[in-house]
């Protein structure tokens, strides 16, 4: 008996959830706040992201007006530990001038229309691909944007419901289409994901034994077992 995707993404989820627990992402403590660490974030760790969070912090940078108007020499220095600090701290002041000259610097306003008016609106700022967008979108601006990364790609191509090949979009697609229009859910969804790939998923090593997906997944079942009938009829 074939499982329909939209059940077996929700039961994907419940699991990690039981697992899990809620993962209350994404840090911040502010709207804007998100949006900064949406553009640290790309080609770095997490940890790097605080550090430099925490430095535009204690220069109380963290909003567009003073942003857009840091010399940038010295938000270069503040981002330094979150890596490539010169492309990411031109990045953040046109974001940060975008904001405070065309939507006087209203976060929600500038998010707001049709989500993809909104996420056009996004994507069309120099540094901001499909990722940033969507979790701009999500947990900054609280819409339901699916967010798509390399551990969502990773997950899902070894589980079995995706091949490997599909583009950014497509996996985006199958969340958006077979998943409730849930806000809460997206968020606590993609979050899960990412726990679920450094935990048990990585890259280059699984721990397929401490996976709460491994009774259906592909890449758990043992050489020589039938797979579990999971494809979408």
């Amino acid at each position: 008996m074939h499982i329909h995707t939209d059940h077996l993404l929700l039961f994907i989820q419940q699991q990690l959830q039981e697992h899990f627990g809620p993962r209350q992402w994404w840090p911040a403590e502010s709207p804007f706040e998100v949006v900064v660490g949406a553009i640290l974030t790309q080609n770095t760790a997490w940890t790097n992201v605080e550090r430099a969070i925490g430095n535009l912090r204690q220069a109380e940078a963290l909003s567009p007006e003073r942003l857009a108007t840091l010399p940038l020499s010295q938000l270069e220095g503040l981002i330094r530990p979150a890596g490539f600090f010169r492309q990411k701290s031109l990045r953040l002041q046109t974001l940060a001038k975008h904001l405070v000259e065309e939507w006087q610097s209203d976060l929600t306003a500038f998010c707001s229309g049709p989500l993809d008016v909104a996420r056009t609106r996004l994507l069309s700022l120099e540094g901001v691909g499909p990722e940033t967008a969507d979790s701009i979108l999500l947990y900054a601006a609280g819409r339901p944007s699916f967010v798509v990364d390399a551990y969502t790609r990773r997950i899902f191509t070894r589980f079995g419901l995706l091949q490997g090949g599909e583009n950014y979009n497509e996996i985006r697609q199958m969340f958006m289409q077979n998943l409730p229009e849930d806000v809460q859910l997206y968020n606590e969804y993609h979050a899960q994901i990412v726990q679920l790939a450094k935990t048990c998923c990585r890259k280059n090593q699984t721990f397929c034994e401490d996976c709460p997906l491994k009774q259906k997944c592909l890449a758990a079942q043992p050489p020589g077992t039938d797979p579990p009938k999971q494809r979408s009829a």
